[in-house]
């Protein structure tokens, strides 16, 4: 019985997968979090996170083929029934290292002019 408990911990620390795949440019612009240093994107969920909470995530974004990996950590979180009809979900903090920096890199250049467009977003 000693490893059962052990066992549960060590799944307890494991970061949840999450898959996002972003289609279209007015959903990515939506996702985008821009005032991140590192970037960052919402993910439209209904389970329950903490702030700081690591999380596995496989994104993909508008015309890319590609699935991105990002290590991230919860650094938002919008409940159920937000103010202004934001959808429940949470907001991803990039990690502060070169494949994030590419893909925030990526992410902008999709956007293009959109991205200080000011409309609102899932977060702000």
């Amino acid at each position: 019985m000693a490893t059962a408990p052990r066992a549960a911990s060590v799944a307890a620390n494991k970061p949840r997968v999450l898959q996002l795949a972003i289609k279209e440019k007015p959903a990515l612009y939506a996702s985008y979090i821009s005032f991140f240093p590192e970037g960052g994107i919402f993910v439209p969920t209904p389970h329950e996170y903490r702030l700081g909470e690591g999380v596995y995530l496989l994104l993909t974004i508008v015309d890319d083929p590609q699935r991105y990996p990002v290590e991230g950590k919860v650094a938002w979180i919008n409940p159920a029934n937000a103010a202004n009809h934001r959808p429940q979900g949470i907001g991803v903090r990039f990690p502060a290292d070169d494949k994030a920096r590419h893909l925030k890199v990526k992410i902008e250049e999709a956007l293009g002019a959109a991205e200080a467009s000011g409309k609102p977003t899932n977060t702000i």
